[in-house]
């Protein structure tokens, strides 16, 4: 049986579109005319691209790689025939190219996080369609939601820019256009529709809630912009599924609505700061529908509650199942922590909820995750098979961080040194140490105290998604 790949454009070709950032103002909803004619059906797309098109960049990054050295390095035959220096570490210049989207007049950018993943001290280069090219510098990165903002170097510039649209104002159907540099041919433009929205089972990044269109999206759109026929933006195009590595008519945009938190966040020249719910969830599947009270299968299910958090503060138990955020329909966990988390902080929200197959609601404030206990932050080092982790006290806000579910408290991996003991064991960052030589670790301060013993061998504990995983590691 063949197997669909899901294909990122990591290093894919350079393109995209500028954006202007500004709130968008209270107006009707737009009224949608199917045509009526061949001669409606033949309207041009060209004042639409003509709108959108100058605001297209691509996006430039060049990094200094070594070269691998030759496993023949030390052998003297290699040596006599190609002279002394052959082995010996070269640098070389790695390039990659993708696009990106401007969304201010001042000359702050956003593209995909996996376009400049692994850029480091690299060089980041923006270019505009009118020739002009300008240096950047990362301001912001949200894994998370695989988004950058950059801003150029360009004081006293000012540039093109487009309006963002209200994402989830868009409709299956909906006519939209892709543009970006596929394949590095050049500026090109797609068509399409929305073929569907709300995609959650994508596995791109941790807020999975996609839009899914058959405008032809290639190598080289990553980070370009998916446009609506006002030519505003509506998502930022991020990856597609293929069998061969080029379109099959099935790409995926993130929702403008999660880049306008983003670069808001940006704005504020801060990180990205998203409301805490204080619960962890699951799916509803259609076992557990008819023991719930729902008569289809569908919403977040409420698995536990922490304790001082603004779920249980507003009354939700565990067993409720969240149906709906601000009158949206949420069909899984996914749909949930997306809506959720472009509401941004400040004020309440309004859920809807399934209590014994009762419907009811309740609101719940938009905080942010609290930092307790305090993180405690500590690079580990010693004679132990923990050299090289850095460590921190699991909290909420941590665990907002990283993307996990587990709130605390414990102690979590925030980074693992390359070549390092620790490396060597596997760990990565987001696994929870939860026990050492058969005693439980629920803080720092208390492993960097086991740690200090000296031992003929170790015996560690920890936690990665929900699988425990047990290490005899002699000493």
């Amino acid at each position: 049986m063949r197997r669909f790949a899901l294909i990122l454009r990591k290093t894919g070709v350079f393109a995209a579109a500028l954006v202007a950032f500004a709130a968008l103002p209270a107006q009707a909803e737009p009224q949608r005319v199917v045509p009526e004619s061949v001669v409606a059906m033949k309207q041009s797309f060209a004042p639409v691209v003509k709108r959108a098109a100058p605001a297209v960049v691509n996006v430039y990054v060049s990094r200094k790689v070594q070269q691998i050295v030759s496993p023949f390095s030390d052998d003297p035959f290699f040596s006599r025939l190609f002279g002394d220096n052959f082995g010996i570490p070269r640098e070389r210049i790695q390039n990659s190219l993708g696009s990106g989207v401007l969304v201010s007049r001042e000359g702050l950018a956003v593209t995909n996080n996996h376009v400049i993943q692994g850029s480091g001290e690299a060089e980041i280069t923006v270019a505009l369609s009118d020739g002009r090219e300008f240096r950047a510098k990362v301001i912001l990165k949200d894994e998370r939601s695989d988004l950058v903002v950059l801003r150029l170097d360009a004081a006293g510039a000012t540039f093109p820019s487009i309006e963002f649209s209200d994402s989830d104002s868009l409709e299956v159907g909906d006519l939209v256009l892709a543009i970006g540099d596929p394949f590095g041919v050049g500026q090109t433009v797609t068509s399409g529709i929305v073929s569907a929205l709300a995609r959650t089972q994508v596995g791109i990044s941790d807020y999975q809630f996609f839009i899914q269109t058959d405008a032809a999206i290639n190598p080289g759109n990553s980070g370009g912009a998916l446009v609506d026929m006002d030519g505003h933006l509506v998502g930022i195009n991020t990856a597609i599924f293929s069998r061969s590595g080029g379109s099959q008519g099935i790409g995926f945009a993130i929702p403008s609505n999660m880049v306008r938190l983003v670069v808001q966040a940006a704005l504020k020249g801060g990180t990205v700061q998203r409301p805490w719910f204080g619960a962890s969830l699951q799916p509803v599947t259609s076992d557990l529908a008819e023991s719930l009270g729902l008569d289809r299968p569908g919403g977040a299910l409420i698995k536990d509650l922490h304790a001082k958090g603004p779920a249980a503060g507003a009354g939700l138990k565990p067993g409720d199942v969240v149906v709906s955020v601000d009158g949206k329909a949420v069909q899984d966990p996914e749909a949930f922590q997306y809506r959720f988390a472009t509401k941004g902080l400040g004020g309440a929200v309004e859920l809807g909820l399934v209590r014994k197959g009762q419907a009811m609601k309740a609101t719940v404030p938009l905080v942010a995750a609290v930092e307790d206990p305090p993180r405690d932050t500590r690079e580990l080092t010693g004679q132990h098979p923990l050299v090289g982790a850095k460590v921190a006290n699991l909290s909420p806000a941590v665990a907002e961080e990283l993307g996990i579910e587990d709130e605390g408290p414990g102690v979590v991996v925030l980074d693992v040194a390359p070549n390092t003991p620790a490396a060597r064991l596997g760990l990565k960052r987001g696994d929870l140490v939860i026990g050492l030589n058969d005693a439980k670790v629920s803080s720092v301060a208390e492993l960097a105290k086991a740690l200090q013993r000296s031992q003929s061998g170790w015996r560690l504990s920890f936690q990665r998604e929900g699988q425990i995983y047990n290490l005899v590691i002699q000493g």
